[in-house]
């Protein structure tokens, strides 16, 4: 993507840090602790900002950065294990994306609201509603576009992990939002090539993408964690708790958490939450929270 210019972190963070020390197998990473970024629109391919009655925020875009990327450079947030870039996107409509390059990536775009208009390189063009997620192997190199060509604000998440292998052949496959229930449930969305699981999208990377919509409190799902395992975790909407061995955390939309194995963690409502599972390899995490 196109460099960014335009960054801010709020200033509430080392409180919430101070109040939130890494404690046994949870990090948790108030929002206040993410990079957040409001591009140009010019940069991609966007006329000046205008007035929508429907838009409240200044810019045609707001990003919410979990790892270093773009302007947001820490050295100390490159990764989490296989995971290296989330990206929480907010986008006005009738604006977007231009075609831009990738390479060596598997990419994993779930949508929270909206309508998301992808086209790329391999000749697939489709648009994906709420629920929706697609995944592009970027292997050798592929262009792609991304849009909001409709009348809603578009908000998705866009995840970027590191493929078993490079120079990989690029593929390109979705699901419809209807496809898996993840009302009160833990719906398993992605796993890998390399394992037996039924999903809509299976990716070249040791990882699985679960998300649940928590109506109250009086619903919860488990994660199984083991030893060998990590996840991050991501409060997409709503105040989710999650609880296990270290005790109980409290999340506000946006919040995250590295979630370490083993046992089995508890998720209760009211929260809309994805959870990224991988193996525990010990590289990367926010440790740079913890001081």
């Amino acid at each position: 993507l196109a460099p960014r210019a335009v960054f801010s972190s709020t200033s509430q963070a080392c409180k919430a840090t101070k109040m939130n020390p890494f404690i046994r197998n949870l990090r948790y990473i108030p929002n206040s602790k993410l990079a957040v970024s409001e591009p140009n629109p010019a940069w991609f391919g966007n006329p000046a900002n205008a007035d929508d009655k429907k838009w409240t925020n200044k810019n045609w875009l707001k990003s919410r950065f979990h790892f270093s990327f773009a302007e947001y450079n820490n050295d100390a947030n490159t990764n989490f294990g296989v995971l290296r870039v989330m990206n929480d996107d907010l986008v006005q409509a009738k604006r977007g994306f231009g075609e831009h390059p990738h390479r060596n990536a598997e990419i994993c775009t779930y949508v929270v609201h909206g309508q998301l208009t992808h086209q790329d390189s391999m000749g697939t063009k489709e648009s994906l509603g709420k629920g929706s997620i697609q995944f592009m192997t970027a292997g050798t190199g592929v262009r792609h576009s991304e849009h909001n060509l409709h009348e809603e604000p578009l908000r998705f998440i866009q995840m970027w992990l590191t493929p078993k292998a490079g120079g990989l052949k690029p593929n390109y496959g979705s699901m419809c939002g209807s496809k898996i229930d993840t009302k009160n449930k833990l719906g398993h969305l992605v796993s890998s090539t390399d394992t037996q699981a039924e999903t809509p999208v299976k990716i070249n990377c040791d990882a699985n993408i679960h998300v649940a919509e928590l109506q109250d409190e009086k619903n919860s799902v488990d994660l199984e964690l083991g030893e060998d395992r990590q996840a991050y975790f991501l409060s997409v909407e709503g105040t989710p708790t999650v609880s296990g061995d270290f005790g109980t955390q409290k999340f506000q939309q946006h919040d995250a958490a590295e979630l370490y194995g083993g046992g089995k963690i508890k998720i209760t409502g009211p929260g809309h939450v994805l959870i990224v599972e991988m193996a525990k390899d010990g590289k990367g995490g926010r440790g740079d929270l913890d001081g």
